[in-house]
């Protein structure tokens, strides 16, 4: 938000920048995933990365940039802010990085390819976890590189040069996982192709899945990608949501608001830990869907509260909820999927994500200046939809049975 002000935008130019890396990876996403299901996992892990890579670089560039401005805006419904050539070119690098930015589901993907379907659940909590410790140390380093004379710039710089590990390591150390992925297509006309030497052994004949329509076909995943989404939704409510409240209405400093969510990565990252590792063995990912589900629902009214009370036992709520509840849907979303669809479903669970996260954040935002805390609600109400969804699948499956 600092860098967007100094180069000229506001907190709807900060807002619609976060919202562009969304957009284009809802289109990107789907089409990186499918991608991954023909030619590997690793190649476009790899291209994922290198426009990442990339992106970082432009942002580099765009901190060096005069704030030229093109367009100045000074509007009641907009507010007032200027466009400038950094700012252009800020837009053009969270563009180019969402629409590379299928790497999570790819990821995802990858993991379903190494991992026995019964260790899902644990190993996507294992994931899970990296990514929360990421966001604790993340910020934690940008606050310090941030306070140097260079200011912004040195952050920026160690996300590229973090990037760049990251790039080397995908190309360098990174094995393929789907060991079916031909080099080369199969002649259709030709029995030898088939049966010949020249065939790799792992290969099968199946009805490969040619529209998107294929990909969503199998009812479970439809489900599985609905809830998904409105996991997403939920959550997105209460990250805009929050801080404001807090701010506003409880009176926290921005150190308060950053404590309190160091802490809820902590938790989250104990829960997906060793916590979900023990309950996959007693549990099934359905049933911990459900019970995490409910918990998280319980969680967010004690959001709407201004006492530090309640709404840390809302946070411990919502760590015990999420941190079982979305590993293990994300586990069951990869059993749903057939292997020689796995990138394309993982990919259309990304794009879902990014939809949720763009509406989320908008109608968060705008629902809580009209009815306040009563918004943490909303969240409440829909992550309860998602736990009943799941239970309902887990009664059509016993009368199925």
């Amino acid at each position: 938000m600092y860098l967007v002000t100094r180069l000229g935008g506001n907190a709807l130019v900060y807002g619609v920048l976060g919202a562009t890396y969304s957009f284009f990876q809802l289109i990107g996403a789907p089409i990186l995933g499918r991608w991954s299901d023909r030619v590997g996992r690793r190649k476009i892990l790899l291209l994922s990365q290198i426009g990442t890579l990339v992106s970082w670089g432009i942002f580099l560039v765009a901190l060096a940039m005069p704030a030229r401005p093109l367009v100045a805006i000074d509007s009641s419904w907009l507010g007032a802010f200027t466009l400038t050539v950094p700012l252009v070119v800020l837009f053009f690098a969270r563009a180019l990085d969402g629409l590379t930015g299928g790497n999570v589901s790819v990821a995802n993907a990858y993991l379903a390819d190494i991992t026995p379907e019964t260790e899902r659940g644990s190993a996507y909590g294992k994931m899970a976890v990296s990514a929360n410790l990421g966001f604790i140390l993340g910020p934690a380093l940008a606050g310090v590189l941030g306070a140097t004379a260079l200011g912004e710039t040195v952050p920026v710089f160690a996300a590229f040069v973090i990037s760049a590990v990251a790039t080397l390591l995908i190309a360098l150390r990174l094995p393929e996982s789907n060991r079916c992925v031909l080099t080369r297509r199969p002649e259709a006309s030709s029995v030898r192709q088939v049966l010949g030497p020249d065939q790799k052994p792992c290969y099968r004949l199946s009805a490969a899945a040619t529209s998107w329509r294929d990909v969503l076909r199998p009812g479970g995943v439809r489900r599985l990608l609905l809830q998904h989404f409105l996991v997403f939704v939920a959550f997105n409510v209460f990250y805009v949501a929050f801080p404001v409240h807090v701010a506003t209405t409880a009176g926290w400093s921005l150190v308060q608001t950053g404590a309190f969510f160091a802490m809820l990565s902590v938790l989250m990252v104990i829960v997906q830990g060793p916590v979900l590792g023990r309950a996959t063995k007693l549990l099934s990912d359905r049933a911990l869907v459900i019970g995490g589900s409910a918990l998280l629902a319980a969680s967010f009214p004690f959001f709407a509260s201004v006492e530090t009370g309640p709404i840390y036992v809302g946070a411990a709520l919502l760590a015990v909820g999420n941190g079982v509840m979305w590993p293990s849907l994300l586990s069951l979303l990869s059993k749903a999927a057939d292997d020689a669809i796995q990138g394309a479903v993982q990919g259309f669970a990304g794009s879902s994500g990014a939809v949720a996260s763009i509406v989320g954040l908008l109608v968060g935002g705008a629902l809580y200046g009209l009815v306040g805390g009563t918004v943490f609600r909303i969240s409440a109400v829909v992550t309860a939809v998602v736990a009943l969804m799941a239970l309902a699948s887990t009664s059509a499956a016993k009368s199925a049975g």
